[in-house]
């Protein structure tokens, strides 16, 4: 058992060290303009670019997550900042697009530390009071406006190159001051207490065979993964439609990251009060009239659109925090496993996505071509939940009766 305090530090680390992950996640976000015009890139080489880390993120995410619940959060955390603050480092000395494409690949660890925080963080509360949990520790996501807000200065005055340095620092000694003021997670402390052996591999991966958490992962491509790439190319998409500048581009991109990201945390408490499933409606059927909205090829005006967008991230927050009430809930002894594959399904979406945004741009001149994307995934995501509540209930009936 864990007393309150220990609880509240154990959130406290893990959601700030989430956040600096998460803003150097995001880095290229600003510092990809720079490169972008330094080395003459293609839309689509320039997408890549921007998506190669949360490729990187989302694909080791299951791994991390299995390696968590095996071995606990608190070492598996500080060797993942460590390797992305490294990566991130030597991202600096970069010189050619291919080299950076490497570089950008060890940069994205700095995502799959979201694996880890939620198995880490679920192990200190209950089940009541998990939905709250993870909504405060995914307001880490507000790194991605901490690098939008200061990195467009920093690169200015000094380079990109001093950016990711800077960056990669701050994120070392966040690695050093988590492991010093942590400590275990109750299951990982009675493991190694009571010398119990290691579940296998198979019972670890079983949950991974269920259909529901695929639907789970759909949500969550949909809310994370279209909230990272629109955090991505947010800026991009203000400088080519309505002219801003990079800093003043940086700055609306990092309005927008603020609220998808904190309102996270009320998500959670939603999703405790009055329950998951509904929060996710309420996600879905806004964010459909919202991204049908933005989708009009003619445009709207400046003022409507940043209104229309704050609303999308406002929803897209809540559902992030919906879908991940619902993994310890459903899979208490898996939430690894569970919200590794969840989170890299997510995170998948925040490195396609960009690239399909860059794509349909060069191909149909259209910039509003990537929320039509985003509407299309929208209406697919809220048809198979439907589809699927109606088949539990119509089950449940002749049971009741």
């Amino acid at each position: 058992m864990t007393t309150p305090s220990e609880s509240r530090t154990a959130l406290s680390l893990s959601t700030f060290a989430f956040t600096i992950c998460f803003a150097v996640w995001t880095i290229f976000s600003i510092i990809g303009i720079q490169i972008k015009q330094q080395l003459g890139l293609s839309e689509t080489q320039f997408g890549l670019l921007v998506g190669m880390p949360i490729l990187t993120g989302s694909l080791v995410r299951l791994g991390l997550g299995v390696l968590t619940d095996r071995l606990g959060g608190r070492i598996v955390y500080t060797l993942t900042m460590l390797a992305a603050a490294l990566a991130t480092f030597l991202l600096s000395w970069a010189t050619t697009y291919p080299q950076m494409l490497i570089a950008a690949l060890g940069v994205g660890l700095a995502g799959g530390s979201f694996a880890v925080g939620v198995a880490y963080v679920s192990r200190f509360f209950d089940g009541s009071r998990q939905g709250t949990a993870l909504g405060i520790f995914g307001v880490g996501n507000v790194g991605a406006a901490v690098t939008k807000f200061v990195a467009p200065f920093v690169m200015v005055a000094f380079g990109w190159e001093a950016t990711a340095q800077i960056w990669a620092a701050v994120l070392a000694a966040t690695a050093v001051l988590f492991w010093l003021l942590s400590k275990d997670d109750p299951v990982t402390a009675a493991r190694q207490s009571e010398k119990l052996p290691l579940r296998s591999m198979k019972s670890e991966l079983a949950p991974l065979k269920n259909v529901q958490v695929w639907r789970f992962s759909a949500y969550y491509f949909f809310s994370f993964g279209g909230f990272v790439a629109l955090a991505l190319w947010l800026p991009h998409y203000l400088i080519g439609v309505y002219g801003f500048d990079v800093k003043t581009a940086g700055m609306v991109g990092a309005a927008y990251s603020i609220p998808a990201s904190i309102f996270r945390a009320y998500g959670g408490v939603l999703s405790d009060r009055i329950g998951a499933r509904t929060v996710m409606y309420w996600t879905l059927v806004v964010s459909a009239v919202a991204t049908a909205i933005l989708s009009m090829p003619s445009g709207i005006p400046v003022a409507i659109f940043l209104v229309v967008i704050f609303v999308l991230g406002f929803f897209m927050s809540l559902g992030k925090a919906a879908v991940y009430k619902h993994i310890p809930t459903y899979y208490p002894g898996n939430v690894g496993a569970v919200g590794g594959l969840v989170g890299m399904i997510g995170g998948l979406g925040g490195f396609v996505l960009p690239l399909l945004f860059g794509w349909l741009r060069e191909e149909t001149g259209l910039w509003s071509t990537c929320f039509m994307v985003i509407f299309a995934l929208v209406i697919g995501c809220l048809v198979w939940m439907h589809a699927s509540i109606r088949r539990i209930d119509r089950a449940a009936t002749p049971q009741a009766a």
